[in-house]
């Protein structure tokens, strides 16, 4: 290209257009944020500070005033493992901080996989601690490396409660749901205050259900658990006591159907791995009588895949939502506040879309609502009332959006720059092509790792035709206040006009079934850890591309170099710099080929910090050693994969990552967006594996 195109008619709007009144705002702007934030939680009665646990180990802390100036308060990080979810998980301050100057902490540790571990840590000083002693007071061995649960809290009773998954392994396979002989997949609640230590470290309060009962664990002699408060729990990732009633609120993660929120009560038997939610899982009669059934129940649609307990909401700054119980789904973002409908149920309300993956949620001293974005550098977000009213909206028609050409709908607009990717991203066969568009004078930066960076106003456009025929366009957009959103647009058959998808659609077209995505959805695969746009990276990027403008091919990277659009030189010339290989190319090197497909159809999810329980890492660059997929058993379990590893070198009937692969179901990759089978992917990472001699280079 001769130059950089203009583009004052595509560009990312305002304001995102509100769900309702509610909206979520930055509550600490200057702050840089957190690494992957588990938890964040004020101590009782003091509104001067924050502290924040991070999924390595760390526990931070900074002032309210200052947030800019962050302190490490404990720091864990050699004694935690933070394999799949595991990590730094919980905190609780005794209820008399900081006359009695001890908190509790929740982590997992190194055991055969993992073991949860509940400390007492005895401060020297509640403001800095130099020198804190830990009390370990409860260790529980984990068969596998999730489902840990991992929050704990005092109850208004002064007992400290710990919230235990089922141990993991996809489908319970130790059934310890139902097994109240282990302290897992249960409510646990002990006596920790005042207690001696190290014996007994934690009494059995004398109601709870099996509290006559000698202390049970890992090679229990069969009797009933007296720390168990309640069972048949999943995995309680996050959960809390309402602050007036003094009931405990949990959300539930669900295997691959149903999320669930419960009231926690003594004795209560919640119902896994019998039920999943309402619904059947391993009993043929859900809901069973006797269990204790959810309050409600979400299905896994929509990007909706994994709840993160909340509140209940007892704040002043937002009267509508006033004893309504708030909580998100980690996986799309979405808010929803659960209100009495006063006939014994409860009304959902989805209060707010957000691009975030909600980790947890928290109060302030001031009761108000606050919840951790899971991030390499997550903020911590606050919930309010919208001051003003929306001064932007998304169109309904694409024609509307400035991204295309008015005399040619099907053709984008003067001011979008093609690009191509070198290794595409499975579309179930839809052909793709692909624009950018930046405010005139705007600039990528590019990180490093390669990602662009693209400036607030920008738009990424894909095309999807299907036998000849447009059937969709998805924007991507950077709003001005830095926050990513897709869109989605369906054509009419006569190819003049696309209209916009709210919520999601399937449609069948021509036999085929088409799922148009929802905006949560695609902020489902558009992840934080990959950078959101997904495609414009460098070693995408790195290959040649013919201009229609002039006719002449062109290195794109090159090209966005010479006509202004990066916001510094490449690092080197092109062809010093990365190129994935293309995986349809089947003279090209067969390892370079299946870890460009693996890099693109899986890693935009699998890798550090991305929105998965799973500790993959499918990125191109990494040693295949590296990947904790090589000789490893699947922490999901082996969907009939006999001795099954995710990959298994040089044998791919072994391998469970092709049975993923080949499913289109709760427990199929990818696991939205998808109703075709890419069998030429299969062959392709089939025959890899088969020639694999090893995990080591």
């Amino acid at each position: 290209m001769d130059g950089r195109p203009s583009n004052l008619t595509c560009i990312a709007p305002d304001l995102l257009g509100s769900v309702s009144s509610i909206t979520t705002v930055d509550a600490f702007p200057t702050s840089s944020g957190f690494a992957f934030m588990t938890k964040i939680l004020q101590a009782p009665g003091d509104a001067s500070r924050w502290f924040v646990l991070e999924k390595g180990g760390a526990i931070k802390v900074f002032d309210t005033a200052t947030p800019t100036v962050v302190d490490d308060y404990l720091d864990f990080s050699g004694r935690v493992t933070t394999a799949s979810e595991g990590g730094m998980l919980g905190m609780a301050f005794d209820p008399n901080f900081p006359s009695t100057p001890e908190v509790y902490i929740s982590y997992t540790a190194p055991g055969n996989p993992t073991s949860s571990v509940i400390s007492r840590i005895v401060l020297d000083d509640t403001f800095n601690p130099v020198s804190p002693t830990e009390q370990v007071i409860l260790t529980v061995d984990q068969p596998y490396d999730n489902h840990n649960g991992g929050d704990i809290a005092f109850g208004p009773d002064g007992y400290l409660h710990i919230g235990l998954g089922d141990g993991g392994g996809g489908g319970d396979p130790e059934e310890t749901g139902q097994d109240t002989t282990r302290l897992l997949g249960a409510m646990l609640r002990i006596a920790v205050r005042g207690v001696g230590y190290p014996s007994p470290g934690y009494t059995i309060p004398n109601d709870n259900p099996f509290q006559a009962n000698p202390k049970c664990g890992s090679g229990s002699n069969g009797n009933d658990c007296p720390e168990i408060f309640a069972w048949g729990l999943r995995n309680p990732w996050r959960w809390s006591f309402d602050s007036q009633t003094g009931q405990l609120w949990l959300g539930d993660v669900g295997q691959g159907a149903w999320e669930e929120v419960d009231i926690v009560e003594r004795g209560g038997n919640y119902g896994w791995d019998d039920c999943e939610g309402l619904a059947n899982f391993e009993s043929s009669n859900c809901p069973v009588p006797g269990y204790v059934d959810p309050v409600s129940v979400y299905p896994h649609s929509n990007g909706n895949s994994s709840i993160t307990g909340g509140y209940v909401y007892r704040g002043n700054a937002i009267p509508y939502l006033a004893g309504r119980y708030v909580f998100a789904d980690f996986s799309s973002g979405r808010i929803w506040a659960l209100a009495d409908d006063g006939q014994g149920g409860y009304d959902n309300e989805m209060i707010r879309d957000t691009p975030h993956n909600i980790s947890a949620f928290a109060t302030g001293v001031d009761e108000e609502l606050y919840f951790a974005e899971y991030a390499a550098a997550g903020k911590i977000r606050r919930v309010e009332l919208l001051s003003v009213a929306p001064v932007g909206v998304i169109p309904d028609d694409l024609v509307d959006t400035g991204c295309t050409d008015p005399a040619d709908v099907t053709r984008p607009a003067a001011g979008l720059l093609p690009y191509t990717i070198n290794a595409p991203f499975w579309s179930d066969g839809a052909v793709k092509t692909r624009y950018l568009a930046l405010p005139d004078a705007a600039e990528i930066d590019i990180g490093v790792a390669g990602h662009f960076d693209f400036p607030p106003g920008s738009v990424l456009v894909k095309q999807f035709e299907l036998n000849g025929q447009l059937i969709e366009t998805r924007l991507l957009m950077r709003h001005p206040d830095g926050v990513w959103a897709g869109y989605t647009y369906e054509w009419n058959d006569q190819q003049t006009a696309a209209t916009r998808i709210v919520g999601g659609k399937t449609k069948i077209i021509d036999g085929q079934v088409w799922i148009y995505p929802s905006e949560g959805e695609c902020m489902q695969c558009h992840t934080t850890a990959a950078g959101f746009g997904l495609g414009p990276e460098i070693a995408q990027l790195n290959g040649d591309l013919v201009y229609a403008s002039t006719g002449r091919t062109a290195n794109q990277l090159a090209t966005l170099e010479y006509i202004g659009m990066l916001s510094a030189p490449l690092s080197d010339t092109p062809a010093n710099l990365p190129a994935l290989a293309d995986p349809e190319d089947a003279g090209g090197p067969l390892d370079a080929r299946a870890r460009a497909y693996l890099h693109t159809n899986c890693a935009q999810c699998h890798r550090p910090g991305g929105p998965t329980p799973s500790s993959l890492d499918f990125r191109y660059d990494i040693t295949l050693d590296a990947t904790s997929a090589c000789n490893v058993v699947p922490q999901s379990g082996g969907f009939g994969v006999p001795d099954g590893r995710i990959i298994t070198p040089g044998d791919a009937s072994r391998s469970v990552i092709l049975e993923r692969m080949s499913r289109r179901n709760a427990n199929g990759m990818p696991p939205l967006g998808s109703t075709v089978v890419d069998a030429t992917g299969i062959a392709l990472i089939s025959d890899w594996i088969d020639s694999l001699t090893s995990c080591t280079p």
